[in-house]
This record gives structure tokens, C-alpha cells and sequence, in this order.
């Protein structure tokens, strides 16, 4: 799910805030759509029958959210995860966490992030 990004662009770490709200939101409405998608789903065998359907909707709203959060300069690393290029490396953030308080360098990922000081 590395998004590649066009728009992609080097962000202050205040810029990377004042950008956040916009970002959270984004991410929040879609995963509000596939909870009230999923929760459409009247049974086990509704679930299995529709399953097709189900997940192509799924992932024109995971596609729709990479398109929505690159288009604002971030990179789109996994789901619901977001960096912010801060020019030597990235401040980072994961769905539900209240604000982007990591950090990682290029070379380092999710696992490697450190508090922003």
C-alpha cells in the first residue's frame, strides 16, 4: 500500500500538525464507512455471499482514503497509517493514536519510530 506521491512534500513539524486534523478526518470517515457497510450485513451467510461485492467496496473506500491523505502531501504507508516527509525522515502516525507524536528515518519503518521530542 506504499503510495508513491505526487504531491508529495516536505513538511515542518508544525506543518505536519496543521495538516493532521485534515488527515485524522479523512481516515476517520473511511473507516466509518466500511464499519456502516459491515454492519449492513444481516448474517454469516449475507457476509459469505456478498463477500465480492463486500470486498470490492472495501477497497474503492481504502483507495478513495490513499487518493484523499496523498493529495495533501502525506505518504500512505499501510492501512490507516500516514507519514509526513520531514526532510530527513518522517513523523509518523497510526489510526486511532491522538496526534502525530513519532518519528522514524527513511530507512527505518513503524517499528523503528521514536518519540517526537
Amino acid at each position: 500500500m506504499n503510495a508513491r506521491n505526487p504531491n508529495r512534500r516536505t513538511f515542518s513539524y508544525e506543518d505536519a500538525l496543521n495538516t493532521f486534523p485534515q488527515v485524522r478526518d479523512l481516515t476517520t470517515a473511511a473507516i466509518r464507512q466500511i464499519e456502516a457497510m459491515l454492519n449492513r450485513v444481516q448474517s454469516r451467510d449475507e457476509l459469505e455471499a456478498r463477500k465480492e461485492e463486500l470486498q470490492s467496496a472495501y477497497e474503492r473506500i481504502v483507495q478513495a482514503w490513499v487518493e484523499e491523505v496523498s493529495s495533501v502531501g502525506c505518504e500512505v504507508k499501510g492501512l490507516w497509517l500516514v507519514d509526513w516527509d520531514c526532510g530527513d525522515g518522517y513523523y509518523c502516525w497510526r489510526f486511532p493514536e491522538d496526534s502525530i507524536s513519532h518519528y522514524h528515518g527513511y530507512e527505518e519503518g513503524f517499528d523503528d519510530r521514536v518519540p517526537v521530542n
